[in-house]
This record gives C-alpha cells, sequence and structure tokens, in this order.
C-alpha cells in the first residue's frame, strides 16, 4: 500500500487502484490529496482536518467519492450539500456517519474505529468527538487523540507530532504503547525545524527501544508500507 504524506494531518492511501484519504483540511494541500479518491474519512470536525468547500467540491465532481465522519461533521456536510440544492439528495447520500467501536469497508478497505473523543485542549474549550481509523489492518491515524487500539497489532503508527493539546511526554507514551513496527508524523503544520527537531529527537530514540522505527515525510512524500 503507498502512503503519501501531505502537509499536517493529511494522508492519501493506495492500492490496487483505489484511493482513501485522511483528514484532508485547511493546512493541507487537500484538492491535490482528492483527486481521483474514492473515499474519504475525517477524524473530527476541526479545519485543519477537514476543508468543507474542497470536500463538498470533491462530492460534487466525483460521483463515486464516499465522506465518512463523525455525526457532527456527516450533519454540516449534508447541510452544506443542500444549500444549492445541486443534486443534494443524491450527495447526502455518499455522506456517512461514523460511530467508535465499529467494522465498515471503505473504497475497499477495510476499516475498524477507535475512540471517540478529541484530547482536552482546556477545560473552557469544549470536547468534540473525535474517531481514530485503523485501515486495512494496517495504518492508524488517530486524529486529535491518543487513543491506544486495543486487541490488534498496528503496522503503521500516524503520530500526533505536536499540537495545542499536547507535550512531548505524551507523544512518546503513544509511541511507546502503540509499538507499531513503523511510525511517521502527522499534525506536525505548527512546527519550526527547530521544535521539530526536538520532538522527533526523543521519539526515534525512545520508540526504537520498544521497536519502532521512526522516519519523517515531508509533504507530498510517499512510501511503501
Amino acid at each position: 500500500m503507498k502512503l503519501t504524506k501531505f502537509t499536517h494531518a493529511c494522508i492519501r492511501l493506495e492500492k490496487d487502484r483505489r484511493v482513501l484519504v485522511i483528514d484532508p483540511g485547511t493546512f493541507s494541500e487537500s484538492e491535490e490529496a482528492l483527486a481521483g479518491a474514492h473515499a474519504v474519512l475525517v477524524t473530527h470536525e476541526h479545519n485543519d482536518h477537514i476543508d468543507r468547500p474542497a470536500v463538498l467540491a470533491a462530492l460534487r465532481s466525483n460521483s463515486s467519492l464516499e465522506v465518512y465522519a463523525p455525526a457532527g461533521v456527516a450533519k454540516s456536510l449534508t447541510e452544506a450539500a443542500g444549500v444549492d440544492g445541486t443534486g443534494s439528495e443524491a450527495l447526502a447520500d455518499r455522506i456517512h456517519t461514523v460511530e467508535p467501536g465499529s467494522d465498515f469497508e471503505a473504497a475497499g478497505f477495510p476499516v475498524r474505529t477507535f475512540g471517540g473523543q478529541h484530547a482536552v485542549i482546556h477545560a473552557q474549550i469544549p470536547v468534540v468527538s473525535n474517531i481514530g481509523y485503523l485501515v486495512d489492518g494496517n495504518v492508524f491515524h488517530p486524529g486529535d487523540s491518543f487513543v491506544v487500539p486495543d486487541g490488534i497489532n498496528v503496522q503503521t503508527l500516524l503520530v500526533p507530532i505536536h499540537a495545542p493539546w499536547s507535550k512531548v511526554g505524551e507523544v512518546v507514551d503513544f509511541v511507546i504503547s502503540v509499538r507499531a513496527p513503523k511510525a511517521f508524523p502527522v499534525h506536525d503544520g505548527l512546527l519550526n525545524e527547530l521544535g521539530r527537531g526536538i520532538v522527533e529527537g526523543h521519539v526515534t530514540r525512545i520508540g526504537a527501544r520498544y521497536g519502532t522505527t521512526y522516519t519523517r515525510l515531508a509533504p507530498r512524500e510517499s512510501v511503501e508500507v
């Protein structure tokens, strides 16, 4: 399976001529990531994880595209799709609500969901729904959380390297807890090179003690997983 990282939290997966995109947000090259996609998974409602205009445009231009998201996101997309009344019913049929603890197939990829809650940013900031996705029994994208999948062995972990809701120790503990053989960064759009070097140094060094090889990916860089 080919994994391509885009800026910040967006990932594109390709296998057997099928394309699945996770979290095409406003910090990412979302239109490029969505080109030719068959399915989109959205972890939560924050704009850095979903570029609503870009996703709606992709739904309108690509009749084979399906979107899977938490209830609030699915509702907002469905409502927005109906504003202009153009093919809104057929479009809404391709927007699906996803709950944590479920299994389904998206664009031919088996998907399992975990978690349900965004990490706490501050006591006065409301907590929103967040779903982590395990794709093809291989790649795990936690969204904005450090939820550890239970009952499975993750092969490829996408690590939220930096966020307003985390600290370095929590990032390292997440990598240690999942113990995937491979790990790559997501949620890195707010880091400069100095900050990235500090976080990635700890993740690389300590993760290796627990069997995880961490590799930095630049935007648009691809690897086989």
